[in-house]
């Protein structure tokens, strides 16, 4: 089995030395997605915009690969403040709002950029 790097510009570019997506088999493992703007780069303004953005970011991604937020099967959130984790569970519920994907959600103390959200994820193909 060979890995396949994924990229997309419909997603902002990665920020270090990793890919926005690995796929290995019918396995996707989707890099952690900040809220940031693919068009420039930039981080949006309080939780409920940077937890869409980063929803939007993944979603940008899983359509590069012709795959939609119900082929993801877990997700990892990573949050600044766990205050913040109603409004974020909010916002998460409307993109997996059916057959939700497994899903672990913890504070951190910072992220990179000084975000204060970021989401990562694993889908999978079809078999």
């Amino acid at each position: 089995m060979e890995k396949i790097i994924i990229s997309t510009e419909q997603a902002p570019k990665a920020i270090g030395p990793y890919s926005q997506a690995v796929r290995f088999g019918n396995l996707v493992f989707l890099s952690g997605q900040l809220g940031l703007d693919p068009a420039t780069g930039t981080l949006k303004d309080g939780i409920v915009a940077q937890t869409r953005q980063s929803l939007d970011n993944i979603g940008a991604i899983l359509t590069s690969l012709g795959l939609t937020y119900a082929h993801v099967v877990k997700t990892t959130v990573f949050v600044k403040d766990l205050d913040d984790f109603a409004t974020v569970n909010d916002i998460y519920g409307t993109v997996f709002c059916q057959d939700a994907p497994a899903r672990s959600c913890v504070e951190v103390s910072r992220l990179p950029k000084r975000a204060l959200v970021e989401i990562e994820c694993i889908a999978v193909y079809p078999e």
